[in-house]
């Protein structure tokens, strides 16, 4: 990777196909002209293509426009049409790719790692919205995301994910709001494992519960996750479908185990006076979301324009299927406690259903999923650091990746706000991550919907039907919704959150101010298209 100023604007040029001919047809093109972009004279890039087959059928007929850059710099905010080469077509690394298996299970985590952490919508529901939650809330907000995921995932495969989505339509200061935001979230989501972990081994190891046995734990954990990470995202991708299945397999075992003992009743207790709906919606919305978090890695996904869709539409069908069934199994076969029903209590059921060995397992498989989810979450923040200092948007060090192919300096940035952020309580993290993710999917609704009005005839490999007014109806549901559980945010969670906001908006300034001084290089990566002006998709 060879790294250009932001000043300079390097050209390139592009090959299209018109007609029926045929692909194998030769190619050279030699561009070694100069042009002068803003006072910067820079060289374009020599392309070589090369084939089998000369022969072309009469009446075929060829042609192949060679477009260099335009002369002045355009800024980031006009995207003019402009094709979009996947960073995998262009970029030469020795990193392994992520195929469709472990990127179902990345997702997987993701988005969930079973259904630990869902307890909390029957202490605040009961069982009848807890399973009906299970079952709208997907179409409501999982399955949208899902689809602009996968539309917008495979229009910029490259790891700045929704933060290349966000500058290409409102513009680099708007895309660096988003990183920050999301970025931000994701490591408040990240210090949740560690939490998790604990309480679900705290029944166990009661010493776990505080004081500084717990404290080490933290600290072990997360050093010994952060290694993972480091060694490389294939090892990443398979451990994730490792621990996948050892999270859903005990499940499998109660269920059966429960059948005889079920009761259809219980499932339909519900009492609407008596529902404490932050917590409810808090913890659905908790549990359901993420699914953009693994556009930052669609660089490192073999083929994502083609493996990143069915890699979405599979993993809501398993994160639907790990929620509901373990509830569907929890509040059917065991007496309702609703105040039982808090964090760790699938351990507690596992135990009356099975007895002491089923509880051990459950509480085995929390650990690895908790272990799962830390692992996918540091994934996608350290390499959505990387994508943005590819951008220019972050120093030069951000880009720099070790001889796994990892982005060393992020994922040690993301494990410290994991240990500076862990001492926070389960739900206090979960509705600080929920508020700042709420403001980061609201910029990813506007830059959807504003890139299908502006550049309708944009390459788009995976492209959800409706035109525009479709686009615009799949995001009013999700949009309600984020405003539903904005509005049920506590005050102490409002402030702090948009403190957090305010930070963002002056640090892209500050950051501008120091690339301006040159205190920091700052530079933006030649392996990367310039997706403003690199020429029209469709004339």
């Amino acid at each position: 990777m060879v790294p250009t100023t932001s000043s300079e604007s390097e050209t390139k040029s592009s090959f299209h196909e018109v007609s029926n001919a045929k692909p194998q047809v030769a190619v050279s093109v030699l561009a070694d002209k100069k042009l002068s972009a803003n006072g910067v004279t820079v060289q374009t890039e020599t392309l070589t293509s090369t084939a089998t087959d000369k022969s072309l059928q009469n009446g075929d007929i060829q042609k192949l426009r060679v477009s260099a850059h335009r002369e002045a710099a355009i800024s980031m905010g006009q995207l003019n049409g402009a094709e979009y080469i996947g960073i995998n077509e262009v970029r030469a690394n020795n990193a392994k790719k992520v195929s469709l298996l472990p990127l179902i299970f990345l997702i997987f985590y993701e988005v969930s790692g079973g259904p630990f952490g869902v307890e909390d919508t029957v202490h605040a529901a009961g069982p009848l919205f807890a399973l009906l939650g299970f079952l709208v809330f997907p179409l409501i907000w999982s399955v949208p995301e899902a689809l602009i995921t996968a539309e917008m995932g495979t229009m910029f495969p490259e790891n700045g994910g929704y933060v290349v989505w966000v500058s290409s339509a409102l513009g680099p200061y708007w895309g660096f709001q988003q990183g920050w935001m999301k970025w931000l979230s994701g490591v408040i989501d990240n210090a949740l494992y560690p939490v998790m972990f604990l309480d679900y081994l705290k029944s166990a190891i009661p010493a776990l519960g505080g004081g500084l046995p717990r404290i080490l734990a933290v600290l072990a954990l997360t050093l010994v996750l952060t290694y993972m990470n480091y060694r490389g995202l294939t090892i990443v991708g398979w451990f994730a479908v490792s621990l996948g299945i050892l999270s859903i397999l005990p499940f499998v075992v109660m269920g059966l185990i429960s059948i005889p003992k079920l009761k259809p009743a219980r499932w339909l207790v519900a009492d609407v006076h008596n529902i404490d709906w932050n917590l409810y919606l808090n913890t659905l919305f908790w549990n359901l979301n993420y699914w953009d978090s693994i556009s930052t890695l669609a660089g490192e996904v073999h083929n994502p324009k083609k493996t990143l869709p069915k890699a979405l539409f599979y993993a809501v069908i398993l994160v639907v299927l790990s929620y509901f069934f373990p509830l569907l199994i929890g509040t059917g076969a065991v007496p309702l406690e609703r105040d039982s029903w808090t964090d760790g209590y699938f351990s507690d059921i596992a135990k009356i259903l099975g007895g002491v060995w089923l509880r051990c397992w459950v509480q085995g498989a929390a650990a690895v999923s908790n272990m799962g989810m830390f692992v996918a979450e540091m994934s996608s923040d350290s390499f959505q650091l990387l994508g943005m200092a590819e951008r220019g948007m972050l120093p030069e060090f951000f880009a720099k990746r070790s001889r796994h192919g990892t982005p060393l300096i992020g994922i040690l940035f993301s494990a410290s706000g994991v240990i500076l952020l862990s001492w926070l309580s389960f739900q206090e993290i979960v509705a600080a991550e929920n508020f700042l993710y709420c403001f980061g999917m609201i910029l990813e609704f506007i830059a959807f919907v504003w890139l299908r009005i502006k550049y309708p005839n944009a390459a788009r490999p995976f492209k959800i039907p409706g035109g525009t007014i479709g686009a615009v109806l799949l995001c009013i549901p999700p949009a309600i919704l984020i405003g539903v559980v904005l509005a049920f945010s506590s005050i102490k969670v409002m402030v702090v959150s948009l403190v957090a906001v305010a930070i963002g908006l002056v640090l892209q300034p500050c950051l501008k101010f120091i690339e301006k001084k040159r205190w920091l290089k700052f530079s933006i990566s030649s392996d990367l298209p310039d997706i403003t002006s690199h020429g029209p998709l469709l004339d």
